[in-house]
């Protein structure tokens, strides 16, 4: 972007919905935000519709589509926080892999990542501000356009689950080439994650230079790795992105922002997660609140954890189901969400339901506390 484009500045317009992250700092709200996994998505036709033109990571290349995606569903549901449309595949294209978006199978990589002799392959010294410059102006120009109407989260993968990407060559029921190098090659998997890391870091400080507001990491494989593996090559990286991401802000003179790790299926791990330097721990939908918050503890923000498939329930069921999520996660140091991503074939009427029984229960319990 050119200098002279307003769009491209980092004098942006003043926040006037802070709750989300209020409650990502552990502040007290008036009434429990709320924001879903995957809102920008194809469950909504005019996403549709905008994505129609072009292929998926041209669109991700593309700010100026990202910043449209990112708006549509804010401009439907009274959400508390947006999410740059991205994606986590992003950090394996800068380090040198092809990635493409195949209809009905999803991300492939045509040259996976097969033994450790491959790693020679990977441009470990990566620029990202200038590999992944078109991200950074995506977040620039999708604060401006929000007009400080809510914060805008940035993310990255983990570490762990973009390996898991680049060695299987796309999704995967078992992960299996993937955790065959963690028996096989640990070695070798402690140089790819290092290398992942260092990206990683870079590029989420570079996201918050760009003006978001909050920041999350997906470790969405953590449910295929057990206690022991998930301690040796999940947990250290994530402990080091948080304690790293943190110190270069500082170092930056940037002030910091909330992040949130979602570790998906990883209950096994609770208590250490929310012992590893992020202020809000993501919950999928097959723990139970009362659980999460013993083990957590009380020292972080719970986010999370209605069942996604609870958003084809008829409207009164939905409002049931929000009711009791807010009874068991309490109204503060709670933001409400999805236990993961939305299916396309969801209502988007559904979805309102849900945004506004959030905010109808919660303001109300607020009140009477």
């Amino acid at each position: 972007m050119e200098h002279g484009d307003p769009a491209s500045s980092t004098d942006f317009p003043a926040l006037k919905n802070d709750t989300f992250l209020k409650a990502a700092w552990g502040e007290v709200t008036d009434y429990v935000p709320v924001w879903c996994m995957r809102q920008a998505g194809r469950y909504l036709p005019e996403f549709r519709e905008t994505r129609a033109t072009q292929d998926f990571f041209t669109t991700c290349r593309t700010p100026a589509i990202c910043c449209e995606l990112t708006l549509q569903p804010l401009r439907r549901f009274p959400l508390d926080a947006a999410i740059i449309f991205s994606d986590i595949l992003v950090i394996p294209q800068a380090l040198g892999m092809e990635v493409t978006m195949v209809p009905g199978k999803g991300p492939t990589f045509p040259e996976p990542l097969n033994e450790p002799v491959d790693l020679q392959k990977l441009n470990e010294n990566v620029d990202v501000t200038q590999k992944l410059a078109y991200v950074f102006q995506a977040i620039t120009l999708t604060r401006h356009k929000l007009k400080g109407e809510v914060p805008l989260i940035g993310f990255s993968g983990a570490p762990w689950t973009l390996m898991a990407y680049m060695i299987e060559g796309g999704g995967s029921k078992t992960m299996s080439k993937a955790k065959r190098w963690l028996y096989q090659y640990p070695l070798a998997c402690h140089k790819l994650l290092k290398i992942l890391t260092n990206v990683i870091i870079d590029y989420l400080v570079g996201q918050v230079s760009a003006g978001a507001q909050a920041l999350q990491v997906f470790e969405s494989h953590a449910g295929h790795l057990g206690y022991e593996q998930f301690s040796e090559f999940s947990l250290p990286y994530l402990r080091e992105i948080a304690q790293q991401v943190k110190e270069k802000l500082k170092a930056s003179g940037i002030d910091q922002v909330p992040m949130i790790v979602f570790a998906k299926d990883a209950h096994y791990a609770l208590e250490d997660i929310s012992d590893s330097g992020y202020e809000v721990v993501g919950l999928d939908w097959t723990i139970r609140p009362k659980i999460a918050r013993e083990k957590t503890g009380r020292k972080v923000t719970l986010q999370g954890n209605m069942d996604p498939c609870a958003l084809y329930a008829p409207k009164d069921k939905i409002n049931e189901i929000v009711k009791k999520m807010i009874e068991e996660f309490g109204t503060q140091r709670y933001i409400a969400n999805l236990g993961h991503g939305m299916y396309p074939d969801m209502d988007p009427e559904h979805v309102a339901t849900f945004v506004e029984s959030v905010h109808t229960y919660s303001r109300e319990k607020c009140k009477n506390e």
